[in-house]
């Protein structure tokens, strides 16, 4: 039933349970000790004021004398002053001397209570008792008479206080503390709505089962995601971390990362500086233990305050064979599309020859185009028996035709030696753009009838491919930097990434690629790849 309940009415409930505990224990206690001294008091008080009547020489003498008019006059009248309910004065043997009630006097002390006041009389002991008399409960001081002039016990005196007094006095005070305990108690109240409403919206207004449900969905995501993420406080201590930040970092499964130091992990991170400067790092590409990655570096804020930093993480050539791989799928829609247009306006014109009788022309159209393509396919088998590299160039091939242009492979090409651990996908990628850049620069400078020039070899230590077009050429002060994310010689948006790609390739593979003009007209694009590829990394390493 308690767990049905809303977290704030939860913690109202418990804290206030525990303040009004605590209210009743410090309460109880406090009457019981408030009780315990106010008894303790006043029987001292009634011993010290034994004492001081017992002192007294007009009572030492009257007692000698056994002057009981003298004491009686002494009793009644300290008694008054001392609020006393009684004060009685007996001879060495208890026999009263001084009493409030005349008919007593005479008779022993000892008929009120037992007490004879023995310990007065015979130690010479002053003490406080609890005792029931004539005049009811009360709480008593006795004290012995001593004759100074020779230290004999002549006689006792016994103060008498009620408890009626002394419970009138203790319920004064318990009514001061169960007002206290009152306030204790509505404060207590009150302090478990503010603590509960301030702690419901620090965690905005979720509860615990909430809480539990949204925690186990971040593990869940965190562990899912394929992007490695590390998160740190504002001290520099790790706080979240996945298992793909552990396997892409090269981490220690076993290692405890949470509440370690990130500079003792990593310590060439650069989420420190984040935490200090609080300026987000976006697609940084850094190197880390022969891998490139992509790193976002983001400082986490708590209003003004930066409490932390998240760094996620990407291997590059995850990104690159996505890209590749979109690349690839539009080549070979490309390729379907110039097929399908090319092929449905042959069948178009074939089908009219027919029909107009021309067969000898439709005969001729046909084998022109059979010879072709079978002079071609014929071309690619023999240079280059890789199913997936031939199938790209014939894709280009076609497209260049219903761009208006020709695709013209050196018949002298060979591409037969290309290593398994080269990755198709990617190499066709790079090969694809280098051809589509160069026919749309063929097109937009010479227009249709271009030509673009291919070249293939695998001999000695490199695949070398060369495309040459007859576009407009590139500046020489371009000619490295249209290698870069974003740079482009097409005056649209959406471009500069193709041979940003390419270099990205060609540089983890340990390749080179070179641009320069041509004499007689545009330019030329040589891409060498290692049959081997290269180790080393071209860039220091940097941590996430």
């Amino acid at each position: 039933m308690f767990r049905k309940l809303k977290l704030k009415t939860r913690m109202i409930l418990a804290l206030g349970l525990v303040g009004a505990l605590q209210t009743l224990l410090i309460g109880g206690f406090a009457g019981h000790y408030l009780s315990d001294s106010l008894h303790d008091q006043i029987g001292q008080r009634a011993l010290m004021v034994a004492k001081t009547v017992a002192a007294m020489p007009a009572v030492i003498s009257g007692v000698r004398s056994r002057d009981q008019a003298l004491l009686n006059r002494l009793s009644r009248r300290v008694a008054a002053t001392n609020e006393a309910l009684f004060i009685v004065i007996g001879d060495h043997n208890a026999i009263r001397l001084a009493h409030p009630d005349p008919a007593r006097l005479g008779h022993s002390m000892g008929d009120d209570d037992g007490d004879y006041g023995r310990r007065a009389l015979v130690d010479g002991e002053g003490y406080v008792a609890l005792a029931r008399g004539s005049l009811g409960f009360s709480m008593r001081g006795k004290a012995p008479i001593v004759d100074p002039a020779n230290g004999d016990i002549v006689g006792i005196v016994s103060v008498g206080y009620a408890l009626d007094q002394v419970l009138a006095t203790i319920q004064r005070y318990q009514w001061v503390l169960y007002g206290v305990m009152g306030l204790m108690l509505v404060a207590s109240v009150i302090a478990a709505v503010i603590i509960a409403s301030r702690f419901k919206r620090a965690i905005f207004g979720l509860e615990p089962e909430e809480i539990a449900r949204l925690f186990e969905e971040r593990e869940a995501t965190l562990q899912s995601v394929r992007e490695g993420i590390i998160a740190i406080d504002r001290h520099g201590h790790i706080t979240t971390f996945n298992r793909t930040a552990i396997d892409t970092l090269g981490l220690d499964p076993e290692l405890p990362l949470t509440g370690q130091p990130i500079n003792r992990v990593l310590p060439e991170n650069n989420l420190m500086s984040v935490l200090a400067s609080g300026e987000p790092d976006f697609d940084e590409e850094v190197w880390f233990r022969g891998q490139q990655m992509v790193v976002n570096r983001l400082p986490v804020r708590q209003g003004d305050d930066i409490i932390g930093v998240v760094s996620s993480f990407r291997r590059r050539d995850e990104l690159d064979q996505i890209s590749q791989q979109l690349t690839r799928i539009r080549q070979y829609a490309d390729t379907l599309r110039s097929q399908t247009h090319e092929y449905s306006n042959k069948l178009h014109t074939i089908a009219g020859l027919i029909q107009i009788d021309a067969r000898d022309e439709a005969l001729a159209l046909i084998g022109s185009e059979v010879s072709d393509h079978q002079a071609l396919i014929q071309l690619l088998l023999e240079a280059v028996p890789d199913p997936v590299i031939a199938g790209c160039l014939l894709g280009k091939y076609n497209r260049a035709r219903e761009m208006g242009l020709r695709l013209e492979i050196d018949p002298d090409s060979q591409m037969a030696d290309v290593p398994d651990a080269l990755p198709r996908d990617q190499l066709v990628s790079v090969l694809g753009n280098l051809i589509d850049n160069a026919l749309e620069a063929t097109r937009q400078h010479h227009g249709a009838g271009g030509t673009v020039s291919l070249s293939m070899t695998d001999l000695g230590h490199d695949l070398i491919f060369e495309v040459d077009d007859q576009g407009p050429g590139i500046p020489d002060d371009q000619q490295q930097r249209i290698f870069e994310r974003g740079v482009s010689s097409k005056p649209s948006e959406g471009h500069g990434i193709g041979l940003y790609l390419v270099r990205q390739f060609v540089n983890r593979w340990g390749g080179t690629i070179t641009v320069e003009n041509r004499q007689s007209g545009g330019s030329r694009f040589t891409l060498y790849l290692p049959k081997q590829p290269s180790t080393q990394s071209p860039t220091p390493e940097t941590p996430p």
